[in-house]
C-alpha cells in the first residue's frame, strides 16, 4: 500500500509528461483514472507510462460527456490537465468550474510554456522549452553545436516530475486547509530549476567556457567518457582530490602534467593522454580494475544491458510488467512501498467499472453508452 493509497487522480489523456506524472502517482498507490477519448480512442501509454491506472472513455465534446466528467471531478482529489492553456475552459472543465464543484480538488496543469506569457499559446516540444532556459545551449561537445539531451530535461524532469511534486504538495496543503488550488507546472520553469546549480556556477565564475569546456559537461579529463579497446565506453567522475589521486594510482599516472587537475589550459591535452590509455583495454577489463572503487567509475551501458548489471539486479531496479521490462517504482519507502498492481489497460477498458464506483447506476451507464458520451 503506497503512501498515496486512497487518493483518486483523474488523468486527462496526453503524451509524455502528463502520463509520467500519472505513473509516479499511481506507483505510490493513488487510484489513477485516465480519461481517454471515446471517439477514435488511441493509446499514449508506452512502457511504464501506462501502468497503475484504469482507462475510461468520454466524449468531452458532448454535453453528456462533460457532465459525466464533472461528476467524476466531484469525488476526485486531483486531476492532470495536459492541454494547452484554455482547452479545459473551452470544454467547460476549467479550474473555476471544477473548484466550484469540488473545492478540495488540486487542478494540475502541465504545459511547455506555462499558462501565461507571450508563448503560452504556441506549439512546442522539449527541445524548444529547454532552449530558452540555457539547458540546451550547455549540452554538447567542444566546438560543436548543442545536443538535445533526449527529452529528459523538459518533458520528464522539468515536466512530469515537476507536476507530480506540485500535485503532491497541493494534496498535502488541501488536507490542512480543506481547499484545492491550481498547479501551473511549466516545463520552462521546471527545467530552469534543474539548472539551478549551473546558474550558480556561472555567476560565481566557475562555468566560464563554452560547450564541452567545463567541469560537468565533459570538458575535463577527470569527468567525462572514454572509449575502450572494444569500442565500448566508460565514465570517469574523479572530481574530489582524494578520488583523483586514486584514479592516478590505479592508472599509474606518474606524469607530473596530471598534477594540474584544475588547470583549464591543460584539460584538452590530458584528455588526449587518458583517451589513448583507455583505448588499450576493453570495457570489461577497466570494470575489473575500477568498478566499485572510489575512483567514481561506471560502465556506459545501453538500454539492453542495464537489467543485467549486478547492482541493478541486486536492487531490483527493473521489473517485468506483462512481460515487458520497466523501471521499478520509486523512490522507495520503508513502510508504505510503491508497487505495480496493474499493467497498461486497454483503452476505455474500465468505463463501466469506474462509473459504478462513482455512483452512476446501470441505467445511466447504458444511456451514456447509447448516446456515445462514453465508450
Amino acid at each position: 500500500m503506497g503512501p498515496l493509497e486512497g487518493l483518486r487522480i483523474l488523468e486527462f489523456q496526453g503524451i509524455g509528461p502528463g502520463p509520467l506524472c500519472g505513473t509516479f502517482l499511481g506507483d505510490m498507490g493513488a487510484d489513477v483514472i485516465r480519461i481517454d477519448r471515446a471517439s477514435a480512442p488511441a493509446s499514449s501509454d508506452a512502457g511504464a507510462l501506462g501502468r497503475n491506472r484504469r482507462s475510461i472513455g468520454l466524449d468531452l465534446k458532448s454535453p453528456a460527456g462533460v457532465a459525466t466528467a464533472l461528476r467524476l471531478i466531484e469525488s476526485a482529489d486531483a486531476l492532470i490537465d495536459p492541454f494547452r492553456p484554455g482547452v479545459m475552459e473551452r470544454l467547460g472543465l476549467g479550474p473555476d468550474v471544477c473548484l466550484q464543484r469540488n473545492p478540495r480538488i488540486v487542478f494540475g496543469r502541465i504545459t511547455g510554456w506555462g499558462q501565461d506569457g507571450p508563448l503560452a499559446q504556441a506549439a512546442g516540444h522539449d527541445i524548444n522549452y529547454i532552449a530558452i532556459t540555457g539547458a540546451l545551449d550547455a549540452v554538447g561537445e567542444r566546438g560543436r553545436g548543442p545536443i538535445p539531451p533526449l527529452n529528459l530535461v523538459g518533458d520528464f524532469g522539468g515536466g512530469g516530475l515537476y507536476l507530480a511534486f506540485g500535485i503532491a504538495c497541493g494534496l498535502i496543503e488541501a488536507q490542512r486547509s480543506g481547499q484545492g488550488q491550481i498547479v501551473d507546472a511549466a516545463m520552462v520553469d521546471g527545467s530552469s530549476l534543474l539548472m539551478s546549480m549551473l546558474y550558480g556556477w556561472r555567476q560565481e565564475g566557475k562555468w566560464t567556457g563554452g560547450r564541452g569546456e567545463n567541469m560537468a559537461d565533459g570538458g575535463t579529463h577527470f569527468y567525462c567518457c572514454y572509449q575502450c579497446a572494444d569500442d565500448l565506453w566508460i565514465s570517469i567522475g574523479s572530481i574530489e582530490p582524494q578520488f583523483y589521486a586514486l584514479l592516478r594510482e590505479k592508472l599509474g599516472l606518474d606524469d607530473t602534467a596530471f598534477d594540474a587537475q584544475h588547470d583549464r589550459t591543460q584539460w584538452v591535452a590530458l584528455k588526449e593522454k587518458l583517451a589513448t590509455l583507455f583505448r588499450t583495454r576493453t570495457r570489461a577489463e577497466w570494470c575489473e580494475l575500477l568498478e566499485g572503487t572510489d575512483v567514481c567509475f561506471g560502465p556506459v551501458l545501453n538500454m539492453d544491458e542495464v537489467t543485467e548489471h549486478p547492482h541493478n539486479k541486486a536492487r531490483g531496479s527493473y521489473i517485468k510488467v506483462d512481460g515487458e521490462t520497466q523501471p521499478a517504482p520509486g523512490p522507495r519507502f520503508s513502510r508504505t512501498p510503491g508497487e505495480v498492481t496493474r499493467g497498461r489497460p486497454r483503452v476505455c477498458e474500465h468505463t463501466a467499472e469506474v462509473l459504478l464506483e462513482f455512483g452512476f447506476d446501470e441505467n445511466e451507464i447504458d444511456g451514456l453508452q447509447n448516446s456515445g458520451a462514453i465508450a
